[in-house]
């Protein structure tokens, strides 16, 4: 009997490290799935914000094309307006209108180009976040082994 019940013991013992070690692979396993889907999601995220940045990018030299264009129109308008130039038939009334039309309009990109300016800081910190959680991710990792 004493045998039989240290068969049984031992085998138990053997089963037990057996269904622990299953287990332990089990977690390893998942810990490493979710571990690349996090890569995966931060590299979707970064991606994103890289389209993102570019897009602003474009926008931003769109956007100093109109105002160069804005300017050399204004330059000429105000030349009118002095007498400086020959203006023809256009009288003061509609040049000044029209100044007063450049002026807003300009005033108008340079506050879109200030919320573009403040996207792309906000696009910078996002991706400086997510270059500190991944490195503290990482950190953790290495503690936690």
């Amino acid at each position: 009997r004493r045998q039989a019940a240290e068969c049984s013991s031992s085998s138990d013992d053997e089963f037990e490290s057996k269904v622990s070690l299953h287990k332990a692979e089990r977690s390893l396993r998942r810990r490493r799935k979710l571990e690349k889907e996090t890569k995966q999601l931060i590299k979707q995220e970064e991606l994103k914000r890289l389209h993102k940045a570019q897009a602003i990018q474009r926008q931003l030299e769109e956007l100093e094309e109109r105002q160069r264009a804005l300017e050399i129109f204004g330059v000429k308008l105000e030349r009118k307006l002095r007498g400086e130039s020959d203006s023809g038939s256009q009288d003061e009334t509609q040049m000044l209108h029209e100044w007063f039309e450049l002026v807003l309009e300009k005033n108008k990109l340079m506050r879109y180009e200030s919320e573009l300016l403040i996207i792309a800081q906000e696009l910078e910190l996002e991706d400086h976040q997510s270059r500190l959680e991944q490195k503290l991710r990482e950190k953790m990792a290495i503690n936690g082994k």
